[in-house]
C-alpha cells in the first residue's frame, strides 16, 4: 500500500490538546483560589505548563526509533541523580523537604523532583525491555516468559529500591505502572495470576497486622510506631490529633460544597498545602459534587483517549509506552482523589495537570509528549481502515 501523506494538522492530536488546555484553566483557577495572599503559585504553575508544553514540541521531533535508542541513557540518568540524593550530605542543594532528600534545588530554576522524572524513563525502560524480548521470541514458552519477567523485574528493581525508603508516593506509582505493563506483556497468566494473588494476599496480611496486631510488625519487621500514623489517620482522622487534622478538613471542604459548590473564590475550609495534594477540595467546595464529577469525566475521557492511542499504534514498543502512560495516570487520579475523601490512605501523590509543582507536571507533559509522539508519527496508509 501506499504511505499516505498527512499534514501536520491531520497528524496532530488536537482531541489532546484541547484535554491538556482545559486541565491547565482548571489547574489556574484551583490554584488562585488556593494559594495564600502574597503568593506566586500561580504564576509558577503557568510558567511550567510553557515549559512543559516545550516539551511536548521537542517530543514530536523524536519517534519511537529514537526513544528506543535514548531509552538506557535516559533511564541510566535517572538512577544517577537518584544515587546523588542518597550519597550526598543534605544542603542548600540537597534539602530535607518535609523528612525526605528527594529534591534538588537549582538557583534560578526551583526544586526538581528526580523521582518524578524517574518515571517516565521507567515507562521507557520496561517498554524497551518487553519489546525487544517479544521480537527476538520466535516460539513462547513458560521458559522464555520467566525469562521476560526476569528481565522486566531486574528494570524495576533499582528504582523502586533507590525510591522506597523516601517516597512511598512514588513508589507505589511504580509498582502501578509495573503492574498495568506486565498484564500486557504477553506473559502467561499461568505466571500472573499467582505472583498477583500472592501480591494481593501479603498486602491484605500486612494492612490486617497493621490494624490490629501492630505489635507482631513492630517486633519482626521494625515497624516504628510514627510509620502506623497514616494509617491512623486515614481509618479515624478525628481520634489521630494532628495527623489526622489534613483529611478532617479535607472532608469538611468537600462535603461544604454541597451539589454546586459555593463559588469561585469562596473558600472557607483552612487546609495546608491545599495547591499541591489536596487541591481536588478545591474543586470541591467551590464548584460542588456537579464540578468535582464533571473533572472526574475529564479525567475518564482522558484515558479512553490514550486506550485509543494505545490500540492504533501499529509497534509493540508504542503499545508499551501507552500502557504504562494510562497505569501512571489513572492510578494518581484513583488515589488522590481517593485519599481526599478517605477512601484511600494520604500518600502525597498529586492530581495530575491540576496540583501545583513544577517536577509532577513536567513529568506528566512529557508522559503527553510521548503520546503525541506517537500520533504524530502514527504510519497510516491509503485503503486502510484503521482509524484514529
Amino acid at each position: 500500500m501506499q504511505r499516505s501523506k498527512d499534514s501536520f494538522s491531520d497528524k496532530f492530536d488536537w482531541t489532546l490538546c484541547l484535554l491538556l488546555l482545559i486541565f491547565c484553566l482548571i489547574s489556574c483557577f484551583s490554584i488562585f483560589s488556593a494559594q495564600k495572599e502574597g503568593a506566586s503559585f500561580l504564576t509558577s504553575q503557568i510558567f511550567w505548563y510553557v515549559i512543559g508544553s516545550g516539551a511536548v514540541a521537542l517530543c514530536l521531533y523524536f519517534d519511537n526509533e529514537q526513544f528506543r535508542k535514548m531509552t538506557w541513557y535516559l533511564y541510566g540518568f535517572g538512577l544517577f541523580l537518584l544515587i546523588g540524593l542518597l550519597i550526598l550530605p543534605a544542603s542548600n542543594f540537597t534539602p530535607i523537604i518535609n523528612g525526605a532528600k528527594s529534591w534538588y534545588v537549582i538557583p534560578g530554576i526551583g526544586s526538581i523532583q528526580p523521582s518524578e522524572y524517574m518515571k517516565i524513563f521507567y515507562i521507557l525502560a520496561l517498554s524497551k525491555v518487553m519489546s525487544l524480548h517479544n521480537e527476538e521470541t520466535i516460539y513462547k514458552t513458560i521458559k522464555t516468559d520467566f525469562i521476560l519477567l526476569s528481565k522486566i523485574s531486574l528494570v524495576a528493581f533499582f528504582p523502586i529500591a533507590l525510591v522506597i525508603k523516601q517516597d512511598l508516593g512514588t513508589t507505589l506509582v511504580l509498582i502501578a505502572i509495573l503492574a498495568g505493563m506486565i498484564l500486557v506483556s504477553g506473559i502467561t497468566w499461568k505466571i500472573i495470576l499467582p505472583i498477583f494473588s500472592g501480591i494481593a494476599a501479603f498486602a491484605s496480611l500486612v494492612l490486617y497486622l497493621a490494624i490490629f496486631a501492630r505489635e507482631f510488625l513492630k517486633k519482626y519487621l521494625g515497624i516504628k510506631e510514627y510509620q502506623f500514623a497514616r494509617i491512623n489517620s486515614w481509618l479515624d482522622p478525628e481520634k489521630a490529633g494532628d495527623d489526622g487534622l489534613q483529611l478532617v478538613k479535607s472532608l469538611r471542604a468537600i462535603g461544604s460544597g454541597l451539589v454546586s459548590g459555593k463559588g469561585i473564590g469562596n473558600i472557607d475550609v483552612y487546609i495546608p498545602e491545599r495547591h499541591t495534594d489536596f487541591v481536588f477540595t478545591v474543586i470541591g467546595e467551590e464548584y460542588g459534587f456537579i464540578g468535582s464529577s464533571l473533572v472526574i469525566i475529564l479525567y475518564f475521557l482522558l484515558i479512553y483517549h490514550l486506550i485509543r492511542t494505545a490500540f492504533s499504534a501499529t509497534d509493540a514498543y508504542s503499545i508499551y509506552i501507552c500502557v504504562g502512560v494510562i497505569s501512571m495516570i489513572t492510578f494518581h487520579v484513583f488515589e488522590n482523589v481517593g485519599m481526599t475523601i478517605q477512601l484511600l490512605p494520604i500518600t502525597g501523590i498529586p492530581l495530575p495537570f491540576i496540583s501545583y509543582g513544577g517536577s509532577s507536571l513536567m513529568t506528566n507533559m512529557l508522559a503527553m509528549g510521548l503520546i503525541f509522539s506517537i500520533r504524530y508519527h502514527h504510519k497510516s496508509y491509503m485503503f486502510s481502515s484503521k482509524s484514529y
